[in-house]
């Protein structure tokens, strides 16, 4: 229920650019978000997550904010995600685009308003 598996991740280049041309995308501050329906993946929901090189040179930087972006969703995708999606599948970009490092519960909480409003428009 917690885990986050090697399926639920988005490796495929074909479909990470499929979903920059033909996805629709919404901003949550610090997040943007890009999802798009899809047919041929096994897990509910495959995800994608980028932080810019431009915004945090240190690679230290990039992957704190990856790690604490990882474990907010880890922690909050079946009762937002998952449980409104039913036999429905996606893949999803969430890029980080916040000035600066912000602690882990501003990240969760903004985390949980993203999938929220992402379960309601993917449900529609």
């Amino acid at each position: 229920m917690y885990t986050f598996k090697k399926e639920e991740r988005l490796c495929n280049k074909r479909l990470i650019a499929a979903l920059y041309r033909n996805g629709s995308s919404f901003l949550c501050y610090p997040f943007k978000v890009s999802w798009m329906p899809v047919e041929t993946i096994e897990a509910p929901v495959q995800v994608v997550w980028s932080v810019a090189k431009k915004r945090y040179k240190r690679a230290v930087d990039r992957n704190l904010v990856k790690r604490r972006i990882r474990e907010a969703y880890r922690l909050h995708k079946q009762e937002l995600l998952y449980d409104h999606l039913s036999s429905k599948k996606i893949i999803l970009s969430i890029s980080y685009i916040g000035k600066e490092i912000t602690e882990y519960a501003f990240m969760e909480k903004k985390m949980i308003k993203l999938l929220m409003q992402l379960s309601g428009e993917v449900s529609k």
